[in-house]
């Protein structure tokens, strides 16, 4: 017999899987199954890791299987969903998707060593990532407003920004649900509000 529904989990560039415990535990705790992944954000190309994640959800033993993707880890979520999920899958947040390029990335390629830290992610940054997707699935994007990142210490990004993704780098014209949390790009992992609006779409397909 399948267990309740559950949550996969997917961090963002140079992360790993511990990057998204404080959410997967906010998320136990609120009834589902929550498991967080590792995939090689620098080493591996898209594919690959879209490719990990079809696998992963193939195993998962669960009647329904909802995905939290945090940046890099949003738009391999959606590239999954775009490639034709597990018919178990329902629905999915997005946490600071950079699914309009990222400027914060493109500076970054400009300095010395910049374009090795990106590794095989690199051209993910630097266009439009595809949005279209089924309608069947419910997606919902997160998008932080405190400039507070990394990214000050090579670039200004124009507000509002996350400290490195945009709000405008963020927009999903198919998302279900959108909400803007004053709260930086890694603190959304680490925040309570983010926590509790995560839980509520993931259970009502909105964020209310």
């Amino acid at each position: 017999m399948a267990t309740r529904e559950a949550v996969l989990l997917l961090h963002g560039l140079w992360m790993n899987r511990l990057a998204m415990i404080y959410l997967a535990r906010k998320l136990e705790r609120a009834g589902f199954a929550a498991r967080a992944i590792g995939y090689w954000s620098i080493f591996d190309p898209m594919d690959a890791n879209v490719a990990r994640l079809a696998r992963v959800v193939s195993s998962t033993d669960a009647s329904r299987v909802h995905l939290v993707g945090h940046s890099l880890g949003a738009l391999v979520a959606l590239r999954y969903l775009q490639k034709g999920a597990d018919a178990r899958v329902g629905r999915a947040v997005l946490l600071g998707p950079p699914l309009a390029g990222c400027r914060a990335a493109i500076a970054l390629q400009r300095i010395p060593g910049g374009r090795r830290l990106l590794g095989e992610s690199l051209s993910v940054w630097n266009q439009p990532f595809e949005t279209a997707f089924d309608p069947r699935y419910e997606v919902g994007v997160i998008a932080g407003t405190r400039p507070l990142g990394t990214s000050c210490l090579f670039t200004r990004l124009p507000k509002p920004n996350d400290g490195v993704v945009c709000v405008d780098e963020t927009l999903l014209p198919a998302a279900r649900d959108r909400l803007e949390i004053f709260v930086s790009h890694s603190g959304m992992l680490i925040d309570a509000r983010v926590a509790r609006a995560t839980i509520a779409f993931l259970s009502k397909g909105k964020f209310a």
